[in-house]
């Protein structure tokens, strides 16, 4: 294991922000790392990097206990979701830097800027100066930087963070890529799910410095941990219920749950593709109380008497309107009962 973290802890004012963290990363993959402001995603980016000391545990790095072992002499490289490129430096300057601070020849520095700008899509671009770069094109300067002394490990913290919607959806594909060339082992942060979900082989959802579930995109999204991954996620149908061999008792009535779902007091979610719209007369009879364009889909607010709204996923074309009445049905292959 290139990685692990064992027991890892990090106290703020007596409060822990990373609590006893296991987590091991192996040598080439990628492993994102997500949650909500303050649960401690990026403290564990930083304890990792050498950048802040544990109060207990330990960071082990191809089997090597790193305490004391300063951020610099760590092998691991850092990126940063604000880039920090030096302005005073031009593109090529900037890419050099660990391999200076390394103590590379400069022909070895030449000739490994200009293979990574190639790599990152910027090719003759080392004269150029930072400040009339693009964002796109900054955070391309600062992932080269990054790979310049071939880390084995890079870290990236909200990598793209600042760049629009368009631009990332792109470069978070290339990041896929090429990490896949180079066989890089990679450790991010991100909010965005979106994104994590995009890139890794493994997401870690973090709630309150603790690892609240671990796996593999799939998995986190088919089936999560419990209320919090859900909703976290995006789900808004997820209620407490009751749950039989065949359904299970909620707010909205009888809902059919796949075969073999575990039974009694459960949390049961249900996937907005598994809230099926029928006429007004027939099942949960909901009022449409909003509905928004999602590109793919129109995602619908349906509202039951005396029972949480509900989210529904519609085919535009199908979509009903503000204001009308429809029936609710549930689908069983959308619905998955939590831990």
């Amino acid at each position: 294991m290139l990685l692990s973290l064992e027991g890892a802890t990090v106290r703020f004012g007596g409060r822990a922000v990373l609590d006893a963290v296991d987590l091991e990363v192996a040598e080439h993959e990628i492993v994102c790392v997500l949650g909500p402001s303050g649960s401690g995603k990026s403290t564990l980016l930083r304890a990792v990097a050498g950048l802040q000391p544990l109060d207990s545990g330990r960071v082990v790095l191809d089997g090597r206990d790193q305490a004391g072992m300063p951020a610099h002499r760590r092998g691991v490289g850092l990126m940063f979701q604000d880039h920090q490129l030096f302005p005073q430096r031009d593109v090529g300057g900037n890419v050099a830097f660990g391999l200076r601070m390394h103590g590379a020849h400069k022909r070895q520095q030449a000739e490994r800027v200009e293979e990574l700008l190639e790599l990152v899509g910027l090719p003759g671009a080392d004269r150029r100066a930072v400040a009339a770069l693009s964002g796109g094109e900054q955070q391309r300067v600062a992932l080269a930087r990054a790979l310049a002394p071939s880390p084995r490990l890079l870290m990236l913290d909200e990598p793209l963070g600042q760049l629009d919607r368009s631009l990332r959806e792109r470069l978070v594909v290339e990041l896929k890529e090429l990490f896949g060339r180079l066989g890089t082992t990679v450790l991010a942060v991100t909010h965005d799910q979106g994104e994590a979900f995009a890139l890794a082989d493994r997401v870690v959802v973090m709630r309150d410095g603790r690892i609240a579930q671990s796996g593999t995109p799939l998995e986190v999204w088919q089936r999560p941990a419990d209320a919090f991954v859900a909703r976290f996620l995006g789900f808004e149908n997820v209620v407490e219920a009751t749950v039989g061999a065949e359904a299970a008792d909620t707010p909205w009535g009888k809902v059919p749950v796949p075969e073999g779902a575990p039974q009694g007091g459960r949390t049961l979610l249900v996937r907005p593709t598994g809230v099926r719209l029928v006429p007004a007369d027939a099942g949960l009879r909901c009022t449409v109380t909003a509905r928004t364009f999602k590109g793919t889909h129109v995602s619908v607010h349906l509202q039951p008497k005396d029972a949480p709204r509900l989210e529904a996923a519609c085919a535009l074309r199908v979509a009903p309107d503000v204001g009308d009445e429809v029936g609710v049905e549930f689908d069983a292959a959308e619905i998955a009962v939590l831990g």
